[in-house]
């Protein structure tokens, strides 16, 4: 097996996760977070539709972690973001993560808002 280093230039990848908080570059973060190649924020969760229509012209995919297990967005969140032309999936919080950094490491405009688990 051939392994790769990872670099993410400026971004930060999560490193980790655990009850009610998330490590991102080496740094602690409690409760849900909103997080892309140019920063991080505090996220009100699924009923903040606005932080997460801030991204516009910034990212193409907002990856949004559910907490512990998979959930479906409010009809209203998944709406107003596609009308906004912003791609949104929604998975468990570990799995948005996992694919906010695969995909960050290869330098796609992508987002990740994420409650804790």
């Amino acid at each position: 097996m051939r392994l790769n280093e990872i670099t993410f230039t400026d971004a930060l990848p999560v490193d980790g996760y655990g009850p009610g908080f998330f490590r991102v570059g080496g740094e602690v973060h409690e409760g849900a977070l909103l997080i892309w190649d140019r920063g991080r924020a505090d996220w009100g969760g699924l009923e903040d539709h606005e932080t997460l229509l801030s991204m516009i012209g910034f990212v193409d995919v907002i990856f949004v972690g559910t907490g512990a297990e998979t959930a479906h967005l409010p009809k209203g969140l998944r709406d107003r973001l596609e009308e906004a032309g912003l791609g949104v999936e929604a998975m468990n919080s570990p799995s948005a993560c996992r694919t906010y950094n695969v995909l960050l490491s290869e330098g796609r405009r992508v987002a990740l808002a994420a409650l804790p688990v």
